[in-house]
């Protein structure tokens, strides 16, 4: 079988309410998702729920799916606001707010909205450049990167070198820094 598009799969969703299209969808969505609401709520349990809420979300609403022009960054900004949502969910059951108040921001909390804003932006360009990777070199990327994974543990996890771990983690590296280099380009 082979891996359609997320534009295929939404067209599918949409026009004929396809259950494994959604599916499809869901599996590979699922860990950018999630490593969106984890950089917010900072608690897997949190991050979990928001993503299979914005799941649930996406489904229920997918007869409003071809009004999205980039899913990507639509779906960006649904993580990010359930989080906010969240979040804020979370703040008025707890009975101390000096919790949420360390939890809820992410950046420094003496930076302005701009800087915060750019923060949010650099973010949403990283979270895209390791979508971008190829699929081998990104999931050596977010283990040994993300997941504190050594480079023979990623060796053996894909029967490889822990040489070629590191020549791939190098290219995973080069290509972000390519992109993240073109986000600080166009933004000045």
């Amino acid at each position: 079988m082979k891996n359609r598009t997320v534009d295929e799969l939404l067209t599918e969703i949409r026009k004929r309410n396809s259950d494994s299209a959604f599916r499809e969808l869901y599996d590979q969505c699922y860990n950018r998702f999630f490593r969106i609401a984890f950089y917010y709520l900072q608690k897997d349990e949190w991050a979990q729920e928001v993503v299979l809420d914005v799941f649930f979300n996406i489904w229920n609403n997918r007869s409003t799916l071809n009004d999205v022009r980039n899913f990507s960054n639509y779906s960006f900004i649904l993580i990010k606001n359930a989080s906010v949502n969240f979040l804020e969910k979370e703040g008025r059951r707890s009975t101390s707010t000096s919790t949420l108040d360390s939890i809820a921001e992410p950046v420094s909390s003496i930076s302005s909205p701009e800087e915060q804003l750019i923060d949010e932006e650099l973010f949403q360009c990283y979270i895209n450049a390791v979508d971008a990777l190829p699929e081998k070199c990104r999931e050596i990327f977010l283990l040994v990167r993300e997941e504190k994974k050594s480079y023979a543990q990623v060796a053996e996890l894909f029967n490889i070198s822990p040489k070629t771990v590191d020549a791939q983690l190098q290219k995973a590296v080069l290509k972000l820094k390519e992109k993240i280099n073109a986000f600080f380009l166009d933004s000045q």
